[in-house]
């Protein structure tokens, strides 16, 4: 039966601990290993949006199994620009390539192509949806900083109400035990109420800051996010609270020795780089377990786990 990952609301936290502990196999494997897992396969990356780490993350973590990559990075280049429809283009696609990665401006996209895929498709983002292989390489990020998840104290800071990154890690983050998530942002960025709503059933818990400062020195780490000007309908409103959060290394004195700060990048002002150079920083590590992460999601859906031959 095909697998695709669309929604992290789609996987059970057994399912979200499985791709980590498959991600650590992946990444203690020799690049000789890896390279002979999936040769012959094709991944097609669909960008309709702009894209740098995610893009290149999976080409590059398919190329390195041993794969080859197809596809395109803006519409532009893309038959939507001569008036084919996104369902056209999936079931061109799927005749071409064994998995399909597909980032799309508009929310559902990723729902749709997986209803119409007889291959694997992988959501890269859709809109201002979800965003769940960032998730899974955030929470692989994070329990390599710390060796756990469950227990942790995260602030979130920035663009709560646009970012389809901050929405699917606040809903994994909330199958994990005891949890702590400290909101930092705008009033009119602030997280979504279903959000809000959805920490009643769990251990996990939010509660909102209008202090970045006062969040470092309560948190484990923080994750930083973006203002994100094109989620922005209004121009005006995006220039009302583009500054409204930046982070400095001096802000960082006095912060315990384990304290991280990520980033699932690009970032624009909210970040220093003087923080760079920080023991803090971990947001290009991060960048980093993006293609690892990706690697195992790619071997998982195409049932060509190490161990056990590609079908």
């Amino acid at each position: 039966m095909k697998k695709d990952l669309v929604s992290i609301d789609d996987l059970a936290l057994e399912s979200i601990l499985d791709y980590l502990d498959l991600a650590a196999r992946v990444e203690s494997m020799s690049g000789a290993e890896k390279a002979s897992l999936l040769p012959g396969r094709i991944l097609a990356t669909l960008f309709f949006e702009p894209s740098t780490r995610t893009r290149l993350s999976f080409e590059a973590a398919m190329c390195r199994l041993g794969g080859r990559v197809i596809g395109f990075s803006e519409a532009a280049a893309s038959s939507t620009a001569k008036g084919e429809s996104f369902s056209d283009t999936i079931r061109t696609v799927e005749q071409y390539a064994d998995i399909v990665a597909v980032r799309h401006p508009k929310e559902g996209t990723a729902r749709l192509a997986a209803e119409i895929s007889r291959v694997p498709i992988i959501n890269a983002g859709d809109g201002a949806n979800q965003h769940p292989t960032q998730t899974l390489l955030d929470l692989y990020t994070i329990r390599k900083f710390f060796g756990r998840v469950d227990g942790l104290k995260i602030a979130l800071v920035g663009d709560l109400k646009y970012s389809r990154t901050i929405h699917s890690l606040c809903r994994a983050l909330l199958l994990f035990e005891g949890v702590s998530m400290t909101l930092v942002s705008p009033e009119t960025l602030r997280l979504p109420k279903y959000l809000m709503k959805a920490a009643a059933a769990a251990t996990a818990t939010f509660r909102e800051s209008d202090s970045l400062a006062a969040a470092l020195r309560e948190c484990d780490l923080v994750y930083m996010t973006r203002i994100q000007k094109e989620r922005f309908p209004d121009l005006v409103d995006y220039e009302k609270v583009k500054d409204s959060y930046r982070l400095d290394a001096r802000m960082l004195e006095g912060v315990p020795g384990h304290f991280k700060v990520l980033h699932p990048l690009p970032r624009v002002n909210e970040i220093s780089p003087d923080v760079d150079s920080t023991p803090h920083a971990g947001y290009f590590e991060q960048a980093r377990n993006g293609m690892i992460m990706r690697q195992a999601i790619i071997l998982d859906l195409l049932d060509a786990r190490p161990g056990r031959s590609a079908t």
